[in-house]
C-alpha cells in the first residue's frame, strides 16, 4: 500500500466516520413541540445549542426587551439600571427594545434581532417552542417566594358579583397568547362554572393586561381577567384608583414573566447574561422601585416550573403552533 493510499484510506474513514457522526445527531434531534429548526437533544423541552460553533450568534450589541404588557417608554427608565450593569458584566453595548405586542417580541427572537427577553407566563411555552426562548431567571422576593394571580374583575357597582354572573354577559380578555389574561379564565370558567368564551358570553381582546384594567376602572368593560401583579403595580403609581375595581375571583399562584436568551446564543455570552441577572443589585434600583414585591432573580426550570402552564394549554386545546 502506498503513502497516498493510506492517505486517502484515513481520509476516507474520518468522511464516513463524520456522515455517521452527522447521521446520529439529526436522529438525535428531538423536538417535542418545539419549531423543526430547533432539536431538543437532553429532552428538558427546550432548544439546544446548535452543534457547530459556526452557528453560534456573538453579537457586539445585546437587544434585551420586556414583555408588552405596559407602557414601553415606562420600563425603559425602569430597566435603565439593568441595562448598565448588563453592560458592565457582559462588556458589551445593551440596548431596551420595546415591543408593541407578544407577536412581534416572539418574531424579534425568532429572526435574530433579539437577543434576550422577559417573556410573559402563558407566552413562555410559545416563546420556547417557536422562537427558540431557552427560560432561565424569574423575579422574586428576597426570601425566593415568586408568582401571581389571575383575577375577574368588574366596575365598583356593578351586578355581576361572582364569575356565574358573567352568563350572557361580555368579558375582555388580552391576548390569545396570555395566561392570565385568557388561557387560565377560559379554563377556570369552563371547569368550575360550565362556561365557555363566545358560547356562554362574548368576548372581546384589549391587547394588554393595562388596557383591560383602565377598561374596567372607566366601565368600558363588563367584566376582565387580568395578572393582579399588573392590576397592583398601576395601583401603586396611581394610574387608577383601587375603589373604581372590585375583584369577583382569585386563582390559585402562578409563576411569573420567564426571561431567557436566544438558544444559539455563544455559551460564554449567555454565561455572562446571566451572571448579570443573578449579581444585579436591587437595592434602591428602579426596578425595586417599580417591583415592589421583588428583590432579587431567581434560578428556573421550564420543564418543571412552566408544567401548570402547558396544562392550561392542553385543557384549552391550545398547540404551539409556529406559523
Amino acid at each position: 500500500m502506498t503513502k497516498l493510499t493510506s492517505t486517502y484510506n484515513k481520509l476516507f474513514g474520518l468522511i464516513i466516520l463524520l456522515s455517521l457522526s452527522f447521521a446520529a445527531s439529526a436522529a438525535d434531534c428531538y423536538r417535542g413541540t418545539l419549531d423543526k429548526q430547533y432539536c431538543d437533544r437532553d429532552r428538558d423541552q427546550v432548544a439546544d445549542l446548535p452543534l457547530d460553533p459556526a452557528d453560534w450568534v456573538n453579537p457586539d450589541t445585546i437587544i434585551f426587551s420586556y414583555t408588552p404588557v405596559e407602557d414601553p417608554a415606562i420600563y425603559a427608565k425602569v430597566w435603565d439600571g439593568f441595562i448598565k450593569h448588563m453592560s458592565e458584566v457582559t462588556g458589551k453595548k445593551v440596548v431596551f427594545f420595546p415591543v408593541q405586542s407578544y407577536a412581534a417580541q416572539y418574531e424579534a427572537m425568532r429572526s435574530g434581532r433579539l437577543h434576550i427577553a422577559g417573556v410573559n407566563t402563558g407566552g413562555n411555552p410559545v416563546a420556547v417552542s417557536c422562537a427558540g426562548l431557552v427560560p432561565f431567571a424569574m423575579m422574586a422576593s428576597k426570601d425566593g417566594s415568586y408568582g401571581y394571580e389571575m383575577e375577574i374583575i368588574v366596575p365598583a357597582g356593578s351586578d355581576i358579583k361572582s364569575p356565574a354572573d358573567i352568563k350572557g354577559r361580555s368579558m375582555a380578555f388580552t391576548s390569545p397568547t396570555s395566561n392570565s389574561g385568557f388561557k387560565a379564565p377560559s379554563a377556570l370558567l369552563k371547569s368550575e362554572f360550565g362556561l365557555v368564551a363566545d358560547v356562554d358570553f362574548k368576548t372581546a381582546f384589549s391587547g394588554k393586561h393595562d388596557n383591560s384594567v383602565l377598561g374596567i376602572a372607566n366601565k368600558d368593560y363588563e367584566a376582565a381577567a387580568v395578572a393582579n401583579s399588573v392590576m397592583n403595580r398601576m395601583i401603586d403609581r396611581k394610574v387608577i384608583d383601587p375603589a373604581s375595581i372590585v375583584s369577583i375571583y382569585k386563582s390559585a399562584t402562578f409563576p411569573t414573566t420567564g426571561y431567557g436568551h436566544a438558544y444559539n446564543l455563544h455559551p460564554e455570552v449567555a454565561a455572562k447574561i446571566k451572571q448579570a441577572f443573578f449579581t444585579f443589585d436591587w437595592e434602591g434600583s428602579d426596578l425595586q422601585k417599580e417591583f415592589k414585591k421583588e428583590g432579587r432573580f431567581v434560578a428556573i426550570n421550564h420543564k418543571s416550573d412552566w408544567n401548570v402552564i402547558r396544562k392550561i394549554d392542553a385543557a384549552n386545546g391550545v398547540s404551539y403552533d409556529c406559523k
